[in-house]
């Protein structure tokens, strides 16, 4: 990723975040000639102690000197979490925490991960890289979702699959929250490998691709575990409720294990066991 890539990265995250705190809630006065919801620019330099100039610049993608502890007052200001801080931070300092992509290889799961997911019977596992290509998966998963072994290879992104196939669509009750949890995964591993050209090329193509992409993406928060609860209106399970736990498996690749576990005092799990010894 470019210098300037990364500046109009920075850019729209800092617009989004800023945009999503109500003046309120940090003692400032409403106003009644607010054009945008959030936060004025000024408002934020205010709270982070620079320059209203300054600020704004940074905000504009500007290529200015920023150091770490004036970042971190900006952060502070907007309310960042601990994720977003260091997606900002990659973004914005060349000596930040940035990681050099690995070299390009195909992820291989090990015989035991692959059993443990496979003995999660009532609980749908993805195994997905850093790019969010799904990689591995269990029995449970292909009949909640779709047979990914259906799917050409080179086609099995997470992200483009929710887009682009109306299953998902359909599935997913909540497909909002569905989406913006896998977005939130999505965008911290974009500002983790900012190195990685693929990710530019990869959101430009899905920018282009899909009209309704763009907004999400905006409006995406940064999270590398995301708990979401989640609606799924099976067509033969009927309507069944899950909650999205994330597990990073440590070894040479960066691998995720999303597991979809039946929410507690439902009949989710039943329906699942159901669904699997119809199988």
């Amino acid at each position: 990723m470019n210098r300037q890539t990364r500046l109009q990265a920075l850019s729209g995250f800092l617009k989004q975040a800023r945009s999503r705190i109500s003046p309120s809630s940090v003692g400032l006065p409403e106003g009644a000639r607010r054009r945008t919801p959030g936060l004025r620019r000024e408002e934020v330099a205010q709270l982070a102690g620079v320059s209203s100039t300054w600020y704004t610049w940074l905000e504009q993608g500007r290529d200015i000197k920023v150091s770490a502890f004036v970042l971190d007052c900006i952060a502070t200001a907007l309310q960042l979490t601990a994720d977003e801080r260091k997606y900002v931070f990659s973004l914005a300092l060349e000596a930040g925490p940035v990681v050099r992509p690995p070299k390009e290889e195909v992820a291989q799961i090990s015989p035991s991960l692959r059993k443990i997911i496979q003995d999660l019977r009532s609980c749908p596992a993805i195994i997905s890289d850093r790019r969010c290509h799904i990689v591995g998966w269990n029995e449970a998963a292909a009949h909640v979702f779709l047979d990914f072994e259906q799917i050409p290879a080179d086609q099995r992104n997470m992200i483009r699959l929710l887009f682009s196939r109306r299953e998902f669509k359909r599935l997913a009750g909540n497909w909002e929250q569905f989406a913006s949890g896998f977005l939130a995964m999505f965008r911290a591993y974009y500002g983790q490998y900012v190195e990685d050209e693929w990710y530019v090329q990869f959101l430009r193509e899905m920018i282009e691709t899909y009209p309704e992409f763009q907004s999400y993406w905006e409006g995406s928060e940064v999270s590398f575990a995301p708990e979401v609860a989640l609606e799924f209106r099976h067509a033969k399970a009927g309507k069944m409720l899950f909650h999205l736990t994330s597990l990073q498996v440590h070894g040479n690749t960066d691998l995720r294990c999303s597991i979809y576990t039946p929410a507690p005092d439902t009949s989710t799990e039943s329906k699942m066991l159901t669904l699997m010894m119809g199988h």
